[in-house]
């Protein structure tokens, strides 16, 4: 399998990307791996096994630019380009840290979109307190959506979820304000019949306190409340971080104590780590576009590829396509 990757992307680029894709042409045999770039930068960074080959690039989108302008204009950014190969046939799926606006144009206008599906979603593995994780969409690709587009997103979330997660019959919930049948707007409402009558595994209403306790392994929402939803919980974890470490670090008595408390934080630190779990999949386009957190590491990048790979593996998007003809039946 080939993955092409926009090697000039996010805040750590080109070099942590690079050293991810180090990893992982070591330890996967079968992938080959197509960068997109500077090649001088990347060169500097790149372990050559053969696998590995670097198509040269001077022009990348910032992150200041304006997405789908970006993505026309920019004919030869790395962004572009990456998203190009997949199109023409010349990768099975992309990866990038970069402008997830960009990105998401990218992947509509170029990879283009599976039959069937209204609207893609953008879709993160967030991690959960019992260390399982969960896919949760959409946190940004469509600010409104309709009923039908929360179904698709519940269809195409369990399908991930049981294909690359490998669960056998994932757990549905649609993200509400309290578990009662009749609670919510009218889109939750709309939505709550719909997911009862699919396929799926549904196990109704979820409120956001509860998300993170894993009581699910697929939260349906629409993107802007999921975005909200996303940022609330990086936000706080981040704040809640860095309160501790302020009081673990002041004075001789709590520095004490962090020493004799430091691999249990480190655990803590591990369960909760976004790196572990890839980056956040574009459902819906005819090929797997994965996005890679801005500030994503090598372990980061590492893992984005040993997703993607399992996405190419199990063909995810014909599946999901398969999957909306049988429930449109």
């Amino acid at each position: 399998m080939k993955i092409a990757i926009d090697a000039m992307g996010g805040d750590n680029a080109p070099k942590e990307i690079v050293l991810g894709v180090n990893r992982a042409s070591q330890e996967f045999a079968d992938t080959e791996f197509i960068l997109y770039g500077k090649e001088s930068n990347i060169k500097e960074f790149l372990t050559d096994n053969g696998r590995v080959r670097v198509i040269h690039t001077d022009e990348k989108i910032e992150s200041t630019d304006e997405p789908v302008k970006a993505v026309r204009r920019k004919k030869t950014a790395s962004m572009v380009m990456m998203a190009q190969a997949v199109k023409n046939g010349e990768a099975d799926a992309c990866i990038s840290a970069g402008n997830t606006g960009a990105l998401m144009a990218a992947g509509l206008f170029v990879v283009g979109r599976i039959k069937g599906i209204d609207r893609p979603a953008l879709a993160p593995t967030l991690p959960t307190l019992d260390g399982q994780g969960f896919v949760f969409l959409d946190v940004g690709a469509n600010a409104d959506a309709k009923p039908e587009h929360l179904l698709q997103y519940a269809i195409m979330g369990n399908i991930y979820a049981q294909q690359v997660r490998k669960l056998k019959s994932p757990r549905v919930a649609l993200l509400n304000i309290g578990t009662e049948e009749n609670k919510g707007n009218d889109l939750t409402k709309k939505t709550f019949e719909l997911l009862q009558s699919a396929n799926l595994n549904f196990v109704g209403n979820i409120e956001s306190r509860d998300i993170l306790e894993g009581h699910a392994d697929v939260v349906v929402t629409d993107g802007f409340t999921g975005n909200v939803v996303l940022k609330t919980i990086e936000g706080t974890a981040s704040g809640l971080f860095s309160m501790l470490k302020a009081t673990l670090t002041s004075g001789f008595k709590n520095k004490l104590a962090a020493g004799m408390i430091k691999s249990d934080l480190g655990q803590i630190k591990n369960k909760m780590d976004y790196t572990e779990y890839g980056g956040a999949c574009l459902f819906g386009l005819a090929s797997p576009v994965i996005k890679a957190h801005g500030s994503s590491n090598a372990n980061a990048i590492y893992h984005a590829i040993r997703q993607t790979r399992e996405m190419i593996k199990h063909d995810i998007s014909t599946t999901i396509g398969n999957a909306l003809d049988v429930n449109n039946e």
